[in-house]
């Protein structure tokens, strides 16, 4: 398929368009204080525009949830609703969807080492690979003792091993090469949901129901408990800086949160009952947030502590998760059948 156009570009702060308040954030305790929180200050700047957005439909009905930058230059992006994998190629605007089997509804997606999709699909209860050349299908069911997990996100760390999260209360281990699965407990229970890979090698999910973060004791499968200031926050996803600190989206908090090894410290979003979904962070520190109450792309500066908020033209845009590369942060528009990039302005 090939779009008419190349996507929908917008940027605000533009004649004709209502500007968005940038939100200056100041902690509110001294920032020695490991446990600190960040409140949203007063006082009020408009900014220049700073980065543009622009969207890509895909096929409607797919129903695209989570988005993985290729090698090739494209997209990989999970349809949940139709139980495919789908691939956009951005500079074109050409499509292809891969069936992934008859129950498929994935949720997932990242690109390993070897430069194939891996996708956690709840629908068959399995991590999927796809060849990015054959486009083979491989599936790796969990255990029959696991019969549902509500798969939802996987990283690999840096032996090679795939780590993967499930709703249902699990985390587990796959090895790609040997093809053996092991799946284990979590602590509290059901919630398990983001997870990421730091610098350091250290892995790390987080427990929306449970809220906390926890970190995988790799050679045992056990996890040691991390619980942020909040109490019930909804830690949601979570992703590393350069430097190996967890930043983590807290859903029923309204909340930016980020964990050092010391401590935690907080930000409270701007607007109105914020709900951050996603988090992911740049290649240059630079923490990128989904905040599905303001429909909005949410860029924050640690260095300077600013928002940027910038919302969609339409609403219900429900981006769920953010992947990037080099000047590009991607996210799927699930409740409009698109995709969405962030690019520097200019």
């Amino acid at each position: 398929m090939r779009l008419g156009a190349l996507g929908l570009v917008y940027a605000f702060l533009i004649t004709g368009c209502r500007p968005i308040d940038e939100v200056v954030a100041r902690t509110s305790s001294p920032s020695n204080s490991p446990t600190s929180i960040a409140t949203v200050a007063p006082s009020v700047t408009r900014p220049a525009v700073d980065f543009v957005m622009q969207e890509y439909p895909v096929t409607r009905g797919q129903g695209p949830h989570d988005v993985a930058p290729a090698r090739d230059g494209g997209v990989w992006y999970t349809a949940q609703l139709s139980g495919e994998l789908g691939w956009l190629d951005p500079r074109f605007g050409m499509l292809k969807a891969i069936k992934l089997g008859a129950g498929s509804a994935p949720h997932g997606v990242i690109v390993g080492p070897d430069g194939a999709p891996w996708i956690t699909d709840g629908g068959l209860n399995a991590i999927v690979r796809v060849d990015p050349v054959t486009n083979e299908v491989k599936r790796f069911p969990l255990p029959a003792d696991r019969p549902y997990a509500n798969l939802n996100t996987a990283t690999f760390d840096r032996d090679g091993l795939l780590w993967f999260t499930g709703q249902q209360g699990v985390f587990g281990r796959l090895d790609p090469k040997s093809g053996a699965m092991a799946v284990f407990d979590a602590p509290r229970g059901p919630g398990p949901y983001g997870i990421a890979t730091c610098p350091d090698g250290n892995v790390y999910f987080a427990s929306l129901a449970g809220s906390y973060v926890g970190r995988i004791v790799r050679e045992t499968g056990g996890a040691v408990v991390l619980v942020p200031p909040t109490a019930g926050q909804g830690a949601r996803r979570v992703w590393c800086d350069s430097k190996s600190r967890v930043w983590m989206s807290e859903w029923n908090a309204g909340r930016l949160a980020r964990y050092d090894g010391a401590g935690w410290k907080e930000w409270t979003l701007p607007g109105h009952g914020p709900e951050p979904y996603a988090v992911f962070v740049d290649d240059a520190d630079v923490v990128w947030v989904t905040e599905w109450d303001a429909n909005a792309l949410v860029r924050f500066d640690p260095a300077t502590e600013t928002f940027v908020v910038r919302p969609h033209p339409a609403a219900n845009a429900n981006v769920r998760q953010l992947l990037g590369r080099h000047g590009e942060v991607w996210g799927a528009m699930s409740g409009q059948d698109k995709l969405v990039v962030a690019r520097p302005a200019g």
